[in-house]
């Protein structure tokens, strides 16, 4: 970019500057030297920091916010929070000495605002009394403590095979209209169903109104609302806002995970986020690398999803846990972005577009999916019956094309496509049906045990929830115990176990029937 030297500026603008310097507080005022595409170069701040809020004087009198992004010898870039209509060169720019900052505190749970924290669903100004900065400094190691408590999803493809922990940060990714924002809505509904203690911090960046509008709406009919925050962003807001969506929401849930509670921030979706960077990087004359995003947009990531931790004993024990969604292309998950979000994140969950049209939702791909928590993040009760399922899923997956070969198939390899097959349907689940512990523990047990081998597949999940029924029925203390998280000792199992024998006969009895008919 060629220096901008008052050589270079009009007459109007060299007088603008002169006057300020014989004026009072000439540390702290500037001038516009030109301003475009909701960006505004500004000449005479030498004093202003980074991320420093300023105000700039509007044609009529008033003044439009805006944050300073670019730090150049001679001049500084600062991008608009409102509209650039108003503003011209020669417009008098004042330092305020702040930095961006959003309300914080239980006052936000049930609201819907904008990532300045101003309301967008018509109930009046938030009446907050604390605030924080947007970008805030991540928790260190030594204050920091493993992930040792489940998040449970109340999706039992995941509980089971890929589980969340308090403080982690697992990654939904997949091709659009595949099912991303489904688990993240499943899970803020299974924290209200299990009755924990977590709130949810939703942010929607640069999603449909509609959409946005049409969450919020199921998410008071569930009565989730009473412990959720949205953060809401529409592709007609400026870029400004969509990339400072995700920190605000951060910052608010950041604040329950100081104050020894805990919250699940879920950030829908980073791509977009990447793309509202790359546009102002790109306006503000940096140079682009990759795919012409900037050359720190690994950084914005890494230092946003740093911020969710699980704090040690001594801070309180709070949590933040991060579930954030990348969009891909054609199932690409080696495109920038993905690579980039994935080396940060403790693993993720790889929905395939194949699996979705199959039929089989959740479509999360077994094998692309990791939880680099492990068992850590799960309860002794799903812990202990769940530990061959991935691999269960994983030969059958292997298996799977020799399948219409089968009568060349030893007895072996047939049971174990057919038990494959019969734990695919089993990890099916519709939308807004979130499974207790219990519920996963009864069907899991069921399954694997082999006490369904003779249920047709498609009959699977009927004979699971007629186990789990007669489990209720039967054995109410031991549902209890599974419902805490408490590890089923083995006369329990076999309780499972037998309640699924029965179940199985009537089913099997159906397959039966039609066999002869």
């Amino acid at each position: 970019m060629s220096d901008i030297s008052l050589q270079q500026l009009s007459k109007e603008l060299q007088d603008a500057i002169e006057g300020m310097r014989s004026s009072e507080g000439l540390q702290s005022t500037g001038v516009v030297t030109r301003v475009g595409d909701g960006v505004a170069w500004i000449y005479g701040l030498s004093e202003a920091g980074f991320n420093e809020v300023v105000a700039i004087e509007t044609v009529d009198g008033g003044a439009t916010e805006a944050f300073v992004l670019n730090l150049l010898e001679d001049e500084i870039g600062a991008v608009m929070l409102g509209s650039d209509y108003e503003i011209v060169a020669g417009a008098k720019v004042t330092l305020t000495g702040k930095v961006l900052e959003v309300p914080v505190g239980p006052e936000l749970i049930g609201r819907v605002v904008d990532p300045l924290g101003r309301p967008l669903d018509g109930k009046g100004p938030v009446k907050s009394k604390e605030s924080y900065p947007l970008e805030r400094k991540a928790p260190g190691v030594m204050a920091r403590k493993g992930v040792h408590e489940p998040v449970m999803t109340g999706i039992m493809a995941i509980d089971t095979m890929i589980p969340v922990g308090r403080g982690q940060r697992e990654l939904i990714i997949g091709d659009r209209q595949t099912g991303k924002t489904a688990i993240a809505v499943d899970t803020m509904i299974n924290q209200k169903r299990q009755g924990t203690d977590i709130v949810n911090v939703y942010v929607a960046v640069g999603q449909k109104a509609s959409k946005v509008a049409a969450l919020v709406e199921r998410l008071k009919r569930e009565g989730v609302m009473e412990q959720t925050i949205v953060v809401a962003t529409s592709p007609a807001d400026p870029a400004p806002l969509l990339y400072l969506a995700p920190y605000a929401g951060c910052a608010m849930g950041e604040w329950f995970r100081d104050n020894a509670k805990h919250a699940l921030i879920i950030y829908d979706d980073l791509s977009k986020h990447a793309v509202a960077y790359r546009q102002m990087s790109l306006l503000l004359r940096r140079p682009p690398g990759r795919e012409a995003y900037p050359g720190d947009v690994f950084y914005i990531h890494s230092r946003l999803l740093e911020r969710a931790a699980k704090l040690s004993d001594d801070l309180g024990g709070g949590s933040l846990t991060a579930l954030p969604i990348i969009e891909t292309q054609a199932g690409d998950i080696s495109a920038y972005i993905p690579t980039n979000v994935i080396s940060i994140t403790d693993g993720q969950i790889f929905l395939e577009t194949s699996l979705f049209y199959q039929g089989i939702r959740p479509a999360i791909s077994v094998g692309l999916s990791v939880s680099r928590v492990g068992g850590a993040a799960q309860t002794k009760a799903v812990k202990s019956v769940s530990g061959s399922l991935k691999l269960s899923l994983a030969q059958f997956r292997e298996l799977a094309s020799f399948a219409q070969f089968s009568s060349d198939m030893d007895a072996d390899t047939k049971q174990q496509i057919e038990r494959g097959q019969r734990l695919t349907e089993l990890l099916k689940q519709p939308q807004y049906s979130p499974l207790s512990i219990a519920e996963q523990v009864t069907y899991v047990v069921a399954t694997t045990s082999g006490a369904f081998d003779d249920v047709p597949a498609d009959k699977i999940r009927a004979a699971a929830a007629d186990t789990y029924q007669a489990v209720v029925d039967k054995h109410k203390k031991l549902v209890t115990k599974l419902n805490e998280g408490t590890k089923a000792e083995d006369d329990e199992l076999k309780q499972i176990t037998d309640a699924a024998k029965l179940v199985a006969k009537s089913f099997a009895a159906t397959k039966k029937e039609k066999k002869e008919a």
